[in-house]
């Protein structure tokens, strides 16, 4: 195993690299000039000179050749150094210190929404096959694949205010010191989020359930008498689970990509709110400093889930 750890940390460099070349190469296609949109203001009528679009060209480094830049970018990286925000003049590192923890904290409650609701309901689909309790939950299913989750976010919001006259209450409260309203804050936007990865796993969840019930342990286990409720959760659940297990990570930077919709229709101050402002005013260094973070929690995810995975089903051998 721990070999296995070895080898897939070194894979992390080339994915990483790979990552974070094409955040910086997508970035310079997009057309616009951090300079410009820094000079030009808010409005983009503010008036200045070709001296001053070029002087400031020079201070922010982009007027030297794109492998330079990138070089540079990556040194500082390799030393842990996010670099300054180009438009706001600011610590990289310290607006994501701040962001990180209300996004992650918001892809953390949509999982748990998702997975709390999705294993029951595809579980029920499964051992009520062909019943109305199946064809709901498949109904639901199909539903929830099918609607985009900001159409869902606008929907929530929507039917709170026109039904209820309530909206959740906008900005962040922090969860160890106003756990109350954070949770007003967060539940219907990680509802919104989680929609989809509900509606997934549940199917998944019901076509392993499904397969794992004709198993011949399964009849086995029932054969020997053992009720109908060990069989279901002992033996036939514990197993259908592996697929979920496998497609979480996946989900889990599904989920944390996101949050960029979700988070603003619901003004949440968090990381995927600050990549959409970020990518407005052409700020490279942030842009490029949420990437990379992003990139390696899913890449440190989807190893632990591996262990995880190795740990649940003990055939599984790593070498």
């Amino acid at each position: 195993m721990q070999a296995y750890i070895a080898k897939r940390c070194l894979l992390f460099i080339p994915t990483l690299l790979l990552a974070t070349l094409i955040a910086f190469l997508l970035l310079r296609v997009i057309p616009g000039d951090p300079a410009l949109v820094k000079l030009a203001g808010e409005t983009g009528d503010a008036s200045f000179t070709q001296a001053e679009l070029h002087d400031l060209q020079v201070k922010l480094g982009t007027d030297k050749p794109l492998y330079v830049q990138y070089g540079k970018w990556m040194w500082g990286m390799l030393q842990l150094d996010f670099g300054q925000s180009m438009y706001f003049e600011e610590p990289v590192a310290q607006d994501l210190i701040d962001k990180f923890p209300i996004t992650l904290e918001l892809t953390v409650l949509a999982m748990l929404i998702a997975t709390i609701i999705a294993v029951p309901l595809g579980l029920v689909s499964a051992i009520k096959q062909d019943t109305p309790a199946d064809y709901i939950s498949r109904f639901i299913s199909i539903a929830g694949v099918a609607l985009p989750n900001f159409w869902v976010g606008i929907l929530i919001v929507y039917f709170l205010v026109l039904f209820f006259a309530w909206m959740p209450p906008l900005g962040y409260a922090n969860l160890w010191e106003d756990p109350a309203t954070n949770l007003q804050q967060f539940i219907f936007p990680a509802l919104a989020l989680g929609f989809f990865e509900m509606a997934f796993t549940a199917r998944v969840t019901r076509s392993s359930m499904l397969e794992v019930y004709r198993e011949d342990y399964t009849r086995t286990a029932r054969g020997k008498g053992l009720a109908e409720r060990v069989v279901i959760l002992r033996h036939a659940l514990k197993n259908a689970l592996l697929p979920v297990v496998t497609i979480s990570g996946f989900q889990f930077g599904r989920l944390l990509a996101g949050t960029v919709v979700i988070e603003n229709i619901f003004m949440i101050p968090g990381m995927g709110r600050l990549l959409l402002d970020s990518v407005f005013h052409r700020d490279y260094t942030m842009v490029q400093a949420i990437v990379v973070v992003i990139t390696v929690s899913v890449l440190v995810l989807n190893l632990v889930l591996d262990v995880l995975y190795g740990w649940l089903n003990p055939r599984i051998r790593y070498s």
